[in-house]
């Protein structure tokens, strides 16, 4: 039931975590405003003056290019659920069936991911034993898996947990995880394997291993369960849809649909919180009119709750006069940054058939890239009549330095790496570059027990809730799913 008392709540980030909360606030889902209890007053604090945070789309001559996420896990309700509700299903597209699998670069050459491995887990015995990419001895110790005694773990505490690289390793063997585990890994979150917690990363292959007693008995059921449609070749590209008009399309609408619902939004750059007898004072910094700013913007704001859906950095000096070990904590999340450059190119000059996704960089090829997207063989529309869009990514917490490059030295460093690897002799057509400083959070070792703690420490605070990609998961599903989570302990 909603709190009477509860009039005006602040969200505080224009991402699709604050656009969930301001949505879950002012269109409730699952109750009617009355009288007795209506709806809350809801005001939208941005500094940069555009919606969505790092969902961006850029539209220019043909070419369609996704800033940042180009699409989204339809496993999970939250995100299919908005579209719905913004009439947006029309707009859905799924991966091209004729190209859901991952290539792996190393030794010189390009290899398909076994089919049926899933990141983790090996669900199917003969592509491994006939992949090109491991040694007879690694295929060996991959098999293995199964007869690995299973690890109990009480995840209550830190030495509980494990990263990543040490799980892959301990189950899969070293080679695997060189080979294999580490190069799809890095393409999904530019971490560091060897600090990347298990249990806040990989939840679900660290619950298959404490379920089934191995990885590759886990996967076998789970195909069984759905009835072998979700096989994986390195990532479930069945499941992942995009929208035909570009992913910055959901925020745009459902900034609409706010605006139309009286959320109002104001840019201009959170301060500092303080709280009040009766609830709380949000303190701004002016930045400068943007499209929607229709008026100088207050020095303060009064509420009687907020949403903070902003980097856990930014929370945390919100919040330092408020509760320092719950800044403290927020300030212990680390963040990487990384860079994306996409290129296109005419489809004649490129060898490669780019029959797959994409393809990712063993680290141990000794390449700067990360990862390259053949973004115009998953989805149509990206390119122009007879044209390739590729996106290759750069940076991450194992190489940062290479993202800070300046744009000239970036762009010359990637178009002569995806030349090398797909057999380019022509300059691009196209080249846009998208630089994301410390926008990717890092679940390292220890981090459920910190949401844990921060959990505790904010219970203890009312009419504060956060939200965003720090916390629960840094997918598109998983961050609607914190503003709607953060909304509803509001109210």
């Amino acid at each position: 039931m909603h709190d009477p008392r509860l009039k005006h709540v602040i969200v505080v980030g224009g991402g699709l975590a604050g656009l969930a909360a301001a949505e879950t606030l002012a269109l409730p889902l699952e109750r009617v405003a009355t009288a007795a209890h209506p709806a809350c007053t809801v005001t939208l604090v941005e500094p940069t003056g555009r919606l969505g945070g790092v969902v961006a789309t850029v539209r220019q001559d043909g070419w369609l290019v996704e800033r940042s996420a180009d699409s989204f896990f339809a496993g999970r309700p939250e995100a299919i659920a908005m579209v719905e509700r913004l009439g947006l299903r029309s707009e859905l597209v799924g991966v091209d069936p004729r190209v859901r699998r991952a290539l792996i670069y190393r030794d010189g050459r390009l290899f398909p991911v076994p089919a049926g491995f899933r990141l983790l887990a090996p669900g199917r015995i003969s592509s491994i034993v006939t992949s090109p990419l491991l040694s007879l001895r690694g295929k060996l110790r991959l098999l293995a898996e199964r007869f690995v005694p299973r690890r109990t773990a009480d995840l209550a505490t830190v030495s509980s947990d494990e990263s990543l690289e040490q799980f892959a390793v301990r189950r899969l063997g070293r080679e695997a995880f060189e080979r294999l585990v580490q190069p799809l890994v890095s393409g999904i979150w530019t971490a560091d394997p060897a600090q990347l917690s298990m249990a806040a990363a990989c939840p679900e292959f660290f619950e298959m291993e404490r379920r089934f007693g191995s990885l590759s008995s886990g996967e076998r059921m789970r195909l069984k369960h759905t009835g072998g449609e979700d096989e994986a070749t390195g990532a479930r590209y069945g499941q992942f849809v995009t929208l035909k008009s570009g992913m910055e399309t959901l925020p745009t609408v459902l900034g609409e649909r706010l605006h139309c619902a009286g959320v109002r939004r104001i840019t201009a750059r959170a301060q500092r919180l303080v709280q009040t007898e009766s609830g709380w004072e949000l303190f701004l910094q002016a930045v400068g009119n943007g499209s929607h700013a229709a008026e100088v913007p207050p020095q303060s704001l009064l509420c009687d709750a907020v949403v903070l859906a902003v980097p856990s950095g930014v929370a945390a000096q919100l919040l330092a006069a408020v509760d320092q070990p719950l800044a403290q904590e927020l300030a212990g999340i680390q963040y990487a940054g990384s860079a994306i450059v996409s290129l296109g190119f005419s489809q004649s000059d490129v060898q490669h058939p780019l029959d797959a996704a994409g393809l990712v960089v063993a680290r141990t090829a000794g390449r700067k890239i990360l990862a390259i997207s053949f973004s115009s063989s998953k989805f149509p529309a990206r390119a122009p009549l007879g044209a390739v869009l590729l996106r290759a990514f750069v940076g991450g917490a194992l190489d940062p330095t290479t993202a800070l490059l300046d744009d000239s030295r970036l762009q010359s460093l990637v178009i002569a790496e995806v030349s090398a690897l797909l057999g380019i002799r022509v300059p691009p057509q196209f080249v846009q570059i998208d630089r994301w400083a410390g926008a990717m959070p890092q679940y390292h070792v220890g981090h459920v027990q910190r949401i844990e703690r921060i959990n505790r420490r904010l219970a203890g605070i009312a009419g504060v809730a956060l939200a965003g990609a720090a916390y629960e998961g840094v997918g598109i599903p998983q961050v609607i799913a914190s503003g709607q989570a953060a909304a509803a302990r509001l109210v």
